[in-house]
């Protein structure tokens, strides 16, 4: 192999080793498959214009038009000519699906579902990422500055991933680098006028000559490996040693969520609110929860996720708390007496395959979840998360919860909470405007107790201050931003929750503020379905004997609670849901996705649809049966190329070795069979064949350098000697035992042999290029015979005019 094919296969591998960090951020991983594929090709089509040669842009040109027409062939090949010339339809398929990745990276978590928009993004961008690296590294033959676009490819998916694999993906990009240093360094040395390689190697003209001197040619690669592992070395052990960095490119994302298990363990301040303003301005809806439940009444069956307590002046956040395993039935909720009247009901929820949350969503409060995979719980919040990579994707689960309906009268009696719950749950920042807390005075003017405090300003949000409902308003959980909420009076379910618990504190109202869905949309058939435009924020405020209550200051979202709705404290009477076979059984008034979906979206393939995933437990999921027929054979045959050397080698060995030469008919093809076989077995352990000597002295020569035992010398020997009786005897006659000694020079030469080179000699023997030698007299040949053909055929008609 020249040194230039050398180093565009060390380019390819070092893209592809970089290219592997990105594998954490989708899930499934297969597109690594097709951009292996199409990398090879793009790598193929480099090395085939520099062999014309063509001049370097030309070649850089010519790579980056095979590359589009690749991309076009995979992408968009609907709207391509001829399926693969890309034209304006193609371009602008191409940026409706950049559009549509660029929206579902921002939309979904880590890991993200493998949408046509994010394949593209990933193989294209591993392409253009490969296309930089060949044209630096082996077209201008300068291998260091390539290191910048494999760089940039590490740290975009080093900053997005993190996790503890983080180390490994850093490894094998840095390690693909460094091979590509070492195969230029090879490469410029080669120039010199030797090729530098080790005892094994394939010098001819060096091994002529016997084995080089001991630390000779090969000390510049050795050193060279050398200094590559040190540097690894250094690279990983020393951010060990040093005190660490938050938020450095190379650390982790921060889910928050301990390790180890028992009841250790504490989750940081997360804050779920990044992507909830997305939720609600999404153009079409999509359903990430289906779940149904044993009570008609869903009104009030909020799907929350988690709360968040902490406010710093600068954001609403969870607290920091202690995580434990699951118990097998949650303690009562804090604050619940046995006075107020509660039902207990059973909800069987999934989650959709697109829907990766860390949080799990339940109805509140819950007293017993089944579930299975690695999950912990907040007793604070009586929230489960997800630990060790744990998420919802997929999950199905079933949780026993309590709708608990306190009367109006509950709640205007309930005495103060106790004062740890007050210093807790009631403290504000001192940045926080006094128009907060003027206005919530203002509101609440002339009430008895907390309740009615309560309840004026739910009503004070949802009807008599005439807010307006906006979710194009920018989110903000800050000081500031709840100051221009109370001004501006526009907003969406952020500005209300977060304003009316801010207010609800200062009046010394325990308060906080839940982060979930809303009800949802019944289906047809019994159960409901939550789209994310059903993400919701809400406040909860804190009531001794009742416990955390929920309110809905939002106009036109959710449900107000009946215990909020009347004017008369003294009603004790509420309505308590009963258990019943299903969910309301109404039809949805929404429009289905195949009514809603325009037909440029259904060219995109980006309509909405009920995933798998989102089915409600016991129904049959449907097996991707065609994927998985594609895949198998795919991926054996990518498992499958790296050994077909190996296979050929041992076939042919099997064909050279097996039972001819019997008689004098074929005994010359037998013997120099054997013979091919002994010199191409000694060539896969380093030892390049000599066209041009004897056979005695190749004998001679194979001896010295495989260092044999004296058996093994005289099986060389005895086989040299057969194979000039073939070349110079009149009659040659058959010789016993050619594949017996064929066989002991083949052990002799592994027995001598170090690790690397048996296992290359097994894996990649050097023999195996006689296939592609083949291949080109085949071809020559055919080559040949074409144009005698073509010249006979113009010949034809002149003769005949003749």
């Amino acid at each position: 192999m020249s040194g230039r094919a050398r180093l565009a296969l060390c380019a390819a591998a070092a893209t592809l080793m970089a290219t592997c960090a990105l594998l954490p951020l989708v899930d499934p991983a297969t597109w690594i498959f097709q951009a292996v594929f199409l990398v090879a090709v793009q790598t193929g089509v480099g090395a085939l214009t520099r062999r014309v040669p063509l001049a370097r842009p030309l070649t850089v040109a010519t790579q980056a038009l095979v590359t589009l027409m690749l991309l076009t062939l995979v992408f968009a090949r609907q709207q391509a000519v001829a399926g693969i010339v890309p034209g304006p339809e193609a371009f602008q398929h191409f940026a409706a699906l950049l559009q549509a990745g660029t929206d579902d990276v921002g939309r979904y978590s880590i890991p993200a579902p493998l949408s046509d928009g994010i394949r593209l993004m990933l193989v294209g961008g591993a392409l253009v990422i490969g296309l930089a690296v060949d044209a630096l590294a082996v077209t201008y033959r300068s291998a260091a500055p390539a290191g910048l676009p494999l760089l940039a490819l590490y740290s975009v998916a080093a900053g997005l991933s993190g996790g503890g694999a983080a180390w490994l993906w850093f490894l094998l990009a840095a390690a693909g680098y460094l091979m590509l240093l070492l195969a230029e360094g090879r490469e410029r040395l080669s120039q010199w006028g030797r090729i530098f390689g080790g005892s094994g190697g394939s010098g001819g003209a060096a091994r002529a000559s016997g084995p080089e001197p001991a630390g000779g040619a090969v000390a510049p690669v050795r050193t060279g490996r050398r200094i590559g592992a040190v540097a690894l070395g250094v690279a990983l052990a020393v951010p060990l040693a040093l005190p660490s960095l938050d938020g450095g490119l190379l650390g982790g994302t921060g889910r928050g969520v301990g390790n180890g298990s028992g009841g250790g363990g504490t989750i940081s301040a997360v804050n779920p609110l990044v992507s909830l303003r997305d939720s609600l301005n999404i153009d079409e809806d999509r359903t990430v929860i289906t779940y149904r439940t044993n009570t008609a009444e869903t009104q009030d069956l909020y799907l929350r996720i988690v709360s968040l307590d902490d406010f710093d002046g600068t954001a609403w956040k969870p607290s920091q708390r202690h995580i434990e395993d699951v118990p097998k039935t949650f303690p009562a909720p804090i604050g619940l007496s046995g006075q107020v009247k509660r039902a207990s009901i059973l909800t069987r929820i999934s989650a959709a395959d697109s829907y990766a949350q860390d949080w799990l969503p339940m109805p509140y409060p819950a007293s017993k979840v089944d579930i299975s995979g690695s999950w912990r719980y907040e007793p604070v919040g009586r929230t489960l998360v997800g630990d060790h990579g744990q998420n919802t994707r997929g999950v199905q689960y079933q949780v026993t919860s309590l709708m608990v309906q306190p009367t109006a009268a509950q709640l205007a009696n309930a005495p103060e909470p106790s004062p740890a719950m007050k210093r807790e749950f009631t403290k504000v920042p001192e940045s926080l405007p006094s128009i907060v807390a003027n206005t919530a005075r203002k509101v609440t003017e002339g009430s008895a107790n907390h309740y009615e405090q309560a309840v004026k300003l739910q009503d004070y949000f949802a009807n008599s201050g005439n807010f307006r409902y906006d979710t194009q308003v920018q989110a903000g959980s800050g000081s500031a931003a709840i100051a221009n909420f109370l001004k501006d009076k526009e907003g969406f379910c952020v500005h209300f929750s977060f304003a009316m618990a801010s207010m609800a504190r200062t009046l010394g109202i325990p308060a906080r503020v839940a982060v979930g869905f809303t009800p949802g949309t019944p289906k047809a058939n019994g159960s409901m379905a939550v789209g994310l435009r059903d993400a919701h924020a809400w406040p909860e405020l804190y009531f001794e004997g009742v416990g955390w209550t929920r309110f809905e200051p939002t106009p036109s979202r959710g449900t107000v609670p009946a215990y909020t709705q009347t004017n008369t404290p003294g009603n004790d009477n509420p309505v308590v849901p009963k258990p019943s076979a299903s969910a309301s059984a109404a039809p949805s008034a929404v429009p289905s996705a195949s009514e809603s979906c325009s037909t440029q979206m259904r060219k995109l393939q980006a309509c909405p649809s009920e995933s798998s995933g989102a089915a409600i437990v016991g129904q049959d999921d449907d097996w991707p049966w065609s994927k998985i027929l594609w895949l198998t054979p795919a991926g054996l045959l990518i498992l499958g190329l790296p050994l077909l050397p190996m296979l050929w080698r041992l076939r042919t060995r099997a064909v050279r070795l097996g039972g001819h030469g019997r008689t004098e008919a074929d005994v010359a093809a037998y013997t120099l069979g054997a013979w091919l076989e002994v010199t191409d077995t000694a060539w896969d352990y380093g030892i390049a064949p000599e066209e041009s000597q004897t056979p005695r002295k190749a004998a001679e020569r194979i001896v010295g350098l495989g260092k044999f035992d004296p058996e093994a010398s005289a099986a060389v020997h005895r086989l040299a000697a057969a194979v000039e009786l073939v070349l110079y005897a009149p009659h040659p006659r058959p010789v016993a035992g050619l594949a017996n000694d064929a066989r002991h020079i083949e052990q002799a030469l592994w027995t001598s042999a170090s690790r690397p080179a048996r296992l290359r000699a097994l894996l990649a023997p050097r023999s195996a290029v006689r296939v592609i030698w083949a291949a080109s007299t085949a071809w020559i040949a055919l080559e040949t015979r074409l144009s005698a053909r073509r010249d006979s055929l113009l010949r034809r008609p002149s003769s005949q005019n003749n």
